[in-house]
């Protein structure tokens, strides 16, 4: 019998064999790569980033982090930890600074060390400097049955850095991430804020050029479909939806 357990960077495989009424257990390392996007979520502290260096809420963003607490009943304001700490993020330009994490714990009455645990947890919050465009490769299963592999390798290339890295210019990052929920058309990728999907090698290149040189650029499906609709196009529902009849008196 043979069982395969991941411990973080490596794989451990462990196999059993009987001989002479005895079991032999065999231990095999097997070292695969490693992804550095997680290194986006760690604290390094550097010289605009540590426990000196000031943080605050603009005038104007100090107005929408009043609209977004006035969501929550007074006892509640923590529950405001997650869009505060995203508006904090825009403001410092993609990234969250320490200083920034202890404003929002400020602002909302908790710990610092409540803003750090989930600034920590979620990786849509990023820890160290990115580029002016934040590129998120998705390498999971619908995507890499569809060939995100070739999206990232075509990313690498044409960007000339690796997984994690910035290019010299800061204008890119390049990370792999787990499902952004748009399998239906995969491979895809996010840029910022934007979807790009229905992605190949050409389009995916098409795409950093024209961002490269401040064009617009079509954002979802790279192909003639619309949104998620399937390849031969809309196939049913042709006829508005008749129902359902409510009673006049209900």
């Amino acid at each position: 019998m043979q069982s395969l357990f991941k411990l973080s960077s490596k794989s451990f495989s462990c196999v059993a064999s009987k001989t002479n009424n005895s079991v032999l257990l065999r231990n095999y390392f097997k070292s695969s790569s490693t992804l550095y996007s997680d290194a986006l979520s760690r604290h390094v502290e550097t010289e605009d980033n540590n426990d000196h260096t000031p943080f605050d809420f603009t005038p104007e963003n100090m107005e929408k982090a009043k609209v977004i607490l006035a969501k929550y009943p007074p006892k509640y304001r923590q529950s405001a930890m997650i869009p505060l700490l995203d508006l904090a993020q825009r403001q410092n330009g993609g990234w969250i600074s320490l200083k920034a994490m202890d404003k929002v714990a400020e602002v909302i009455g908790v710990p610092p060390m409540t803003a750090y645990e989930v600034a920590s947890f979620y990786t849509m919050f990023n820890r160290t400097k990115i580029g002016e465009n934040f590129v998120q490769v998705c390498t999971t299963t619908p995507c890499q049955l569809r060939g995100s592999t070739d999206i990232v390798k075509a990313c690498k290339k044409h960007l000339g850095i690796e997984v994690g890295e910035s290019t010299k210019d800061n204008k890119f990052t390049l990370v792999e991430v787990e499902c952004l929920g748009a399998c239906v058309n995969a491979p895809m990728m996010c840029i910022n804020d934007d979807f790009y999907e229905d992605l190949t090698p050409e389009s995916t290149v098409n795409v950093l050029n024209q961002i490269a040189k401040g064009e617009k650029t079509k954002i979802g499906p790279q192909t003639h479909r619309k949104t998620c609709e399937g390849p031969q196009g809309k196939t049913s529902l042709f006829e508005p939806p008749t129902g359902p009849i409510c009673r006049d008196d209900l």
